[in-house]
């Protein structure tokens, strides 16, 4: 049953007289419920009385248009004003690799000043080494001054990720010098291939296709496919993603604020970004070392000799990205390796070698420019993929020197 103080609410509801009002503001004769009057104006309905501020159609479109005013100049006059440094060996952060705003930045930066653009994962990043002895820096050190590289590989970039990240944040990669690095590793496996259904977190999930072509081991909700869509095509949303990268840790404000609760937000959301110690993610220890325990290995390539090399998921999206930056009017050379053959097993280093020269045979075939670097000695590796400091000197020296690089990218047309 309901309680008295409900009765006499709803008898108060159902009067719709409006009342002079007494010396201090309330009605005349209102009723009081709890201790509290009840008061009923013209058209107010009681059931939504504690939304105090409820705006009309004209009201709510002029607050549209101020919101997406708002979120069309947040992130350009963000950009002018949050520094970015200017290094001629900078790379994104280790820790910021998902900040796909800052990668846009510093591509912008990069191709606005000339740069020849090395693109890739890890390997390109430089995992074992810093920046001062990364590919992009040897190779600026091996040109003997003719040309400047720029080092804008990003961990984990496999070739899925690597289309999304050129198609929708790379755009003003156009009409430029790339190197673009083909890491074999990505098809080792039908789980690095993609193939292979997986629960579990996905590396860059936010830059793979969301709908088609269908990834086998892309497993997310439609909620989450569609705000990365979002993400991609709104501006606004790249950069919030970035504050959240770059100042929160890469969490909301409301998980912020209970991590540090005796903290100011303010101070964790300032323009100036923190400071992000560029060094080595992983000590320069030769794969082989005993300290390592990496021993000899056979992966299960994909798609095995006798299969077509297009079954590769990885490699069709890998021929998108060539794709992409040909279209733009870009003058691409594709650098193949150097992968370690000295840790694949000798039955195994046959259908590698085999894998490599169908995907340069193909390259070359569609008059793309293509190096295939030599293996480096065994010391100069620090797994299966990623040479050590002396391995990208070596490697630099070499490329400088092939004609397909040179007429490319060095300018000897």
């Amino acid at each position: 049953m309901e309680s008295k103080d409900q009765q006499e609410l709803a008898q108060a509801q159902g009067d719709a007289v409006a009342m002079p009002a007494s010396p201090d503001g309330t009605p005349a004769g209102a009723p009081v419920v709890a201790g509290r009057p009840v008061v009923r104006l013209p058209g107010l309905d009681l059931r939504y009385g504690s939304n105090a501020v409820r705006l009309t159609l004209r009201q709510w479109i002029v607050v549209g248009l101020v919101v997406v005013l708002a979120m069309s100049l947040v992130p350009p006059l963000w950009e002018r004003l949050e520094p970015l440094e200017d290094a001629p060996d900078y790379r994104v952060p280790f820790e910021l690799s998902n900040d796909y705003w800052l990668y846009q930045r510093w591509c912008r930066r990069s191709a606005g000043r000339g740069d020849v653009l090395v693109l890739g994962d890890s390997v390109v990043w430089g995992l074992y080494v810093l920046r001062e002895e990364t590919l992009s820096h040897c190779l600026t050190a091996a040109a003997g001054g003719r040309r400047r590289f720029a080092n804008l590989g990003v961990n984990g970039t496999y070739p899925a990720a690597l289309d999304g990240l050129i198609d929708y944040y790379g755009g003003d990669i156009a009409g430029r010098d790339v190197v673009l690095h083909f890491n074999l590793l990505w098809l080792s496996s039908p789980q690095h291939d993609l193939q292979e259904e997986r629960a579990g977190e996905f590396n860059h999930p936010a830059l793979v296709p969301q709908f088609w072509p269908n990834i086998p081991a892309y497993d997310e909700s439609l909620s989450r496919r569609v705000s990365h869509v979002l993400d991609r095509n709104v501006p606004f949303f790249a950069w919030a993603n970035h504050m959240r990268t770059s100042r929160l840790g890469r969490g909301d404000l409301p998980t912020w604020s209970l991590e540090h609760p005796y903290d100011n937000p303010a101070q964790a959301v300032r323009l100036e970004a923190p400071a992000k110690a560029d060094e080595r993610h992983e000590p320069p220890v030769p794969w082989d070392h005993p300290s390592r325990r990496i021993g000899k290995q056979a992966p299960a390539w994909v798609p095995p000799a006798w299969v077509l090399l297009e079954r590769s998921i990885q490699w069709r999206l890998f021929q998108s990205v060539v794709r992409t930056l040909r279209e733009r009017g870009n003058r691409v050379v594709v650098v193949v390796g150097p992968f370690n053959e000295h840790l694949l097993e000798k039955n195994n280093l046959a259908v590698y070698r085999r894998l490599r020269d169908q995907a340069v045979a193909h390259l070359r075939g569609q008059g793309v420019a293509c190096c295939v670097p030599p293996t480096l000695p065994s010391e100069l590796y620090g797994d299966s993929n990623h040479p050590l400091a002396a391995g990208y000197a070596r490697l630099a020296e070499w490329l400088v020197e092939q004609e397909e690089f040179a007429t490319t990218v060095m300018g000897s047309r």
